[in-house]
């Protein structure tokens, strides 16, 4: 069995984090933070944009700002050839 998520990072997603303050339906002034994380493709992140719009769409509390913040997981390794030798028993 493969682990779904290090297919997503060998395809090229990143770990997405997006802070989502909103503002509370009954207490308008008052904020309300959410976080909210998945493995998206940067920088269009059509995962979040979904979600966003799933928000806008059916959710009471309208966004305040959205911060968003990624990391690629599995990056290319990186090899420095040496001159020598090494002998294993």
């Amino acid at each position: 069995m493969t682990d779904q998520h290090l297919l997503s990072q060998l395809r090229g997603y990143s770990l997405t984090t997006a802070e989502i303050l909103y503002r509370m339906p009954d207490h308008p002034g008052l904020l309300q933070s959410f976080v909210w994380q998945e493995y998206d493709l940067a920088p269009r992140f059509p995962r979040l944009e979904a979600f966003l719009t799933y928000w806008t769409d059916y959710i009471e509390g309208p966004l305040y700002r959205v911060r968003v913040s990624h990391k690629k997981l599995v990056a290319p390794a990186e090899f420095q050839f040496i001159d020598g030798k090494f002998v294993l028993h």
